[in-house]
């Protein structure tokens, strides 16, 4: 079978914080992925100073492959930043972000250039809709990443409601987000592209959500208090700012 050719770019942003012990098999993996559909890409690793060695290991393979960059944060916090960082320093069109723990598997990321190249104006890794599955979680956890996701349900516009809307591995296209100003703090940019970008239609693709590879999680109370202060604003801005929308369309 003929690879196929996507004539776009891809800039496939990684956020890292003491990631050190994932990021060499995680770019192994995406490049086995992405080298068999023949895509113009570039992957840019945004460490928010993690001092854990990463920047030796990023800057040995840059070395010899000029796909892969490394950009360094410092005295900032947050994966939403970190993504828009990233997608900062690229002319890409197709912008994508995948987590460095090696929980979204990059063996989907043809499927969501596929959608993507096909029409979507966004494509997300999704944990909820159906086929996929989450391994390892307890009760708690799982209680409350459902609480989180309904919560979203009353701001998701009709016909663009999606079953992971906090999803951390999807591609969106530039023009859908140009000129908007996202939260930067906090790690649920997703959602606010629903809600604030111009997108007219997206398609989730089912993943098997795996256990961290190591590193430790960046989960804790002020991501809870991000998270809580996104869902205001969202919900004051939807109150303020209500109009009607273009139609759109979903495909689960």
């Amino acid at each position: 079978m003929q690879p196929q050719i996507f004539p776009e770019k891809l800039a496939l942003v990684i956020p890292t914080r003491y990631e050190a012990g994932n990021i060499l098999s995680l770019l192994h993996r995406i490049h086995a992925a992405l080298d068999g559909v023949e895509i113009g890409y570039e992957l840019l690793i945004v460490d928010d100073d993690s001092g854990d060695g990463i920047a030796d290991l990023v800057s040995a393979i840059s070395q010899s492959d000029t796909r892969v960059r490394f950009l360094v944060r410092r005295g900032e916090r947050g994966l939403s930043g970190a993504i828009l960082h990233g997608w900062q320093h690229t002319d890409a069109e197709i912008l994508g972000v995948i987590d460095a723990d090696l929980q979204h598997p990059p063996e989907l990321l043809p499927d969501l250039l596929t959608a993507i190249i096909e029409g979507c104006d966004l494509a997300v890794g999704s944990r909820y809709s159906k086929g996929a599955a989450v391994s390892g979680w307890n009760p708690i956890r799982r209680f409350i990443s459902t609480a989180a996701v309904l919560a979203t349900r009353p701001l998701q516009r009709n016909g663009l409601r999606i079953c992971d809307p906090l999803s951390g591995f999807f591609m969106v296209r530039r023009r859908c987000i140009d000129g908007i100003l996202f939260q930067k703090t906090g790690f649920k940019l997703l959602l606010e592209i629903l809600v604030r970008g111009r997108i007219r239609s997206v398609k989730e693709i089912p993943l098997t959500f795996g256990l961290r590879h190591s590193g430790r999680s960046k989960a804790g109370l002020r991501t809870m208090f991000d998270y809580a202060a996104l869902l205001a604003r969202l919900y004051r801005e939807r109150l303020i700012h209500a109009s009607p929308t273009p139609a759109i369309t979903a495909d689960h």
